[in-house]
């Protein structure tokens, strides 16, 4: 049995190695679909007064929306029309002047977002995504020995990096609620980590006769529980909020729940796995203990 968990933590540990060489593939290949928030263009919200398919109303608007446009659904009767900017485009705003009256067309709101506007918000976005994970970062080094900060930290890039490789292999628009759901994967997959971590470091003072792969097997065991029922509770709830929050939240919803789910994966494959291949053992924690007792004896 114990060779099989270490078998089987090996092999997770070496599958999000390859699933993180080929996000980054993915995302420096085919990049991410950005929305409005980052491109800036033309939007276009309005309301109808009939229940139409979104595939028909596509071709409704095909003929007097001039350009290349993309058409989501915002809820019940209420869509969006999304242009990018174009210098030649002639009034981008004034299409819904000439759609059939049929139709009970119902403008909401109008609006050109800036180009500026976009860079500002992927140059603040990016700057706030490398400095939480930097700061995540400087917290596991203070809290745990040099071998579980590492690996705690590969943890939470390797859950940023396939859920942005997701969202560059399925096309799927990134806005500023995607940005805010990767944050908030940082929070969940850190917090897992640390819970595995301090159980891991726990055993391991403990265990002193103990092979080190043996007490993170056994970490693993005394957490296994508290993790499925976390996750599971979890992704219930994002599931719900995929469910009946609209089109809106969908994007942030499945950024949510691919990243719950490869958090968890990296919390037992990752983070508690790879402080093994880099020579984690109980000697480490015994040296450490070693120096604060002699830093407490100098004190006067």
């Amino acid at each position: 049995m114990r060779d099989l968990w270490q078998t089987l933590r090996t092999s997770g540990l070496v599958l999000s190695l390859i699933a993180m060489i080929l996000s980054c593939v993915l995302i420096s290949q085919r990049g991410l679909e950005l929305g409005q928030d980052f491109t800036g263009g033309y939007v276009t919200e309005f309301q109808l007064a009939q229940d139409i398919s979104g595939d028909e109303l596509q071709h409704q608007l095909a003929p007097h929306v001039s350009g290349e446009f993309r058409l989501s659904a915002q809820g019940a009767l209420h869509w969006q029309v999304f242009q990018p900017p174009h210098n030649d485009r002639p009034t981008p705003l004034s299409w819904h002047t000439q759609l059939p009256d049929n139709l009970g067309v119902e403008i909401l709101d109008s609006r050109f977002v800036g180009a500026q506007i976009g860079a500002e918000l992927i140059e603040q976005g990016g700057l706030a995504l490398l400095v939480s994970l930097l700061a995540v970062g400087l917290y596991l080094i203070v809290r745990f020995e040099w071998r579980l900060a590492v690996s705690a930290s590969l943890a939470l890039l390797h859950d940023v990096l396939i859920t942005l490789g997701w969202f560059a292999f399925t096309g799927m628009e990134f806005d500023l609620t995607i940005l805010a759901a990767l944050l908030a994967i940082i929070g969940y997959s850190l917090n897992d980590s640390i819970v595995i971590g301090d159980k891991v470091r726990e055993l391991v003072r403990a265990r002193e006769d103990c092979k080190v792969s043996d007490t993170i097997n056994a970490a693993l065991s005394s957490t296994l529980g508290r993790t499925t029922i976390t996750s599971s509770t979890t992704l219930t709830t994002i599931a719900a909020l995929w469910w009946l929050g609209g089109a809106s939240l969908q994007g942030f919803a499945s950024a949510l729940f691919i990243g719950v789910t490869v958090g968890t994966w990296s919390s037992i494959f990752v983070s508690a796995t790879l402080p093994q291949w880099l020579g984690l053992s109980h000697r480490n924690y015994q040296r450490s203990l070693s120096e604060q007792e002699q830093q407490q004896l100098a004190e006067p």
